[in-house]
């Protein structure tokens, strides 16, 4: 992994400072020109939302708002409150997941969101008894859990028993006492197959299968129109650096086809993507603490760990890595080093889950240096077990241009 110059510049000045370095490092300038990009590729009625579980921090909602999102995906009342606390407004907000509570839904009704995606009949019921009590309609989605995977999928969100949606094969008996509900405008459908996915056509099979869905809702249900299509996100981050960036100008062009073909011009089709959007934007940076040699192999432990950065060990893969000299003295004379060697890095947490990367080969990397784990951007502090053993959190620095 390459670190941008300006990267590295703003890792030096802050870890010459004497204390242990942690931190992230975020330039939110990547997020902004894909979200640009989308904008210009997308066929006609592709609305992108920012899905901000992916990072939270104020400078990734200002810069999704700057660059004139549809609006922000939700996932918990406090993700609502951060994004109104970053301008957008109530109406930008549709609220996914499963298990909402009674105050995050009464929230979402009396601010009049855009969007609240079903998970479920008792979900249904308790937004129609919200909306007698102050006498208002609401806008819903129904999420279903379609009878399809993606096998390759990073993470899969459907097929077999999922907790999120209604099962396709229930929808004869749920959708009608949906549709009964006098309070909750039924606008469509919320299906989110996978994420994680580098390979566009298994993203366009997807869309084919709701679309054909999507049909046979129409046909069944005389009267009843999916104007909103919400394929979730899905977009994939070639974490391995294998050359395999996920090709979004062939999606567009796969999914303006796949609208014309079934005449759906004139439908909102709902993309909410976030680790693809956030993922290029940060750098976790980390002190190298110790090296030492465990039975034939080099263990590099560092000042943070999943305390900081719990990804790696959650997903089981290893992030692009590299190393910043910082030519600290040695303690004593047989300190040992790396040189040329697959090594593993772990943090200082009592926990053998303690992983940030293994087998990474290493050039060359001494304690004192700073080890820099790149596409940290998303799900990266926000995701972490900060309070595990109450070490103090890393820094979060933003780089301005």
């Amino acid at each position: 992994m390459q670190i941008p110059h300006h990267i590295e510049s703003t890792i030096r000045q802050h870890a010459e400072k004497g204390k242990t370095f942690n931190a992230y490092i975020y330039d939110t300038a990547p997020l902004k020109r894909r979200i640009s990009c989308l904008k210009r590729i997308m066929p006609q009625g592709v609305e992108v939302f920012y899905a901000m579980k992916a990072n939270p921090h104020p400078a990734f909602l200002n810069a999704a708002l700057e660059a004139d999102v549809t609006g922000i995906e939700i996932a918990s009342l406090g993700e609502a409150h951060k994004a109104v606390a970053a301008g957008f407004t109530p109406s930008q907000l549709i609220y996914t997941g499963p298990g909402k509570s009674l105050e995050e839904l009464t929230w979402c009704v009396e601010n009049h969101i855009r969007t609240i995606h079903i998970e479920s009949l008792a979900e249904a019921h308790r937004i129609q008894s919200l909306c007698e009590q102050s006498n208002t309609q609401q806008d819903i989605l129904l999420r279903i859990n379609a009878n399809f995977d993606i096998h390759d999928a990073q993470t899969t969100f459907s097929g077999g028993s999922k907790k999120f949606g209604i099962d396709e094969e229930q929808l004869d008996v749920a959708l009608p006492q949906i549709l009964a509900l006098n309070k909750l405008n039924f606008r469509g459908l919320h299906v989110y197959a996978a994420s994680g996915v580098l390979n566009v056509d298994d993203l366009l099979h997807n869309c084919k299968l709701v679309f054909d869905l999507t049909q046979r809702i129409e046909t069944q249900y005389q009267g009843v129109t999916c104007d909103i299509i919400d394929f979730g996100g899905g977009f994939g981050v070639d974490y391995l650096e294998k050359g395999t960036d996920f090709a979004a100008q062939a999606y567009a062009d796969g999914l303006a086809a796949m609208i014309q073909d079934y005449s759906f011009q004139n439908r909102h089709f709902v993309l909410e993507l976030g680790r693809w959007l956030a993922a290029e934007c940060g750098w976790f940076c980390t002190e190298i603490i110790d090296i030492k040699t465990s039975r034939g192999k080099k263990q590099v432990i560092c000042a943070g760990g999943i305390n900081h950065f719990r990804r790696p060990a959650a997903l089981a893969i290893n992030h692009p890595t590299s190393i910043i000299n910082m030519n600290k003295p040695k303690l004593f004379d047989g300190q040992e080093s790396i040189h040329q060697e697959k090594v593993y890095f772990g943090g200082p947490l009592c926990t053998s889950a303690d992983k940030l990367a293994n087998d990474v080969y290493i050039e060359e990397a001494h304690i004192g240096d700073i080890a820099v784990f790149g596409l940290a951007g998303a799900y990266g502090l926000s995701m972490s077990n900060t309070g595990f053993l109450s070490h103090a959190l890393p820094q979060e620095i933003v780089v301005t241009h």
